[in-house]
């Protein structure tokens, strides 16, 4: 064993008092636990149709249990006392200025999905949302971006739109090509 290993678990021990990490901990556990009653009340709420072996309640259940196990816990160690070290190893320039154009680019492309989404479609503004993020934010070799962007798009159209029936718009634009209805027929 390491000296950091140890140095690690003897930082991960209980600690006396209310300072503001435990506090923060305590915080941070309690909206997990509101965020589980909420995915509750919400399951309860979703109509089920009568013959239903399984029912469409079975995930938002599953989803509230784990949220309100994980708060529970959290709720106890930060109760007892065991909040992990802070991290001290942040990687940024605290003099930095904020970039305000690439915070313009940013909210530029989220305008266009939303003024393009039904002239295009998901898959294309999927595309264009998916690379346009990746080039402001500086990748690379956006192209690459924008072709992953194309492949989920179209992935996740297929899926959800034609698979499942989901309404997710296919596009104007693209409608003499995609055909009337699911998976194109």
């Amino acid at each position: 064993m390491s000296e950091s290993t140890l140095d690690r678990g003897a930082q991960e021990t209980a600690r006396p008092g209310w300072g503001a990490d435990r506090i923060g901990n305590l915080i941070f556990a309690g909206v997990i636990v509101a965020l589980g009653v909420f995915a509750l009340v919400g399951a309860f709420s979703i109509r089920v149709p009568a013959g239903g072996v399984i029912g469409p309640q079975v995930f938002p259940f599953l989803v509230s249990a784990i949220l309100l196990a994980s708060g529970a816990f959290l709720v106890v160690a930060a109760v007892r006392g065991q909040v992990a070290a802070p991290e001290e190893g942040e990687d940024i320039d605290p003099n930095a200025k904020t970039d305000w154009w690439t915070i313009l680019k940013l909210v530029g492309l989220v305008v266009a999905v939303i003024v393009l989404l039904e002239i295009l479609g998901w898959w294309m503004v999927a595309a264009l949302l998916f690379g346009g993020a990746a080039w402001t934010l500086g990748a690379k070799r956006p192209w690459v971006a924008f072709l992953a962007g194309l492949i989920l798009g179209i992935g996740t159209q297929l899926l959800f739109g034609e698979g499942l029936g989901l309404s997710l718009p296919r596009g104007m634009a693209f409608d003499w090509w995609y055909g009337p209805g699911p998976l194109f027929g």
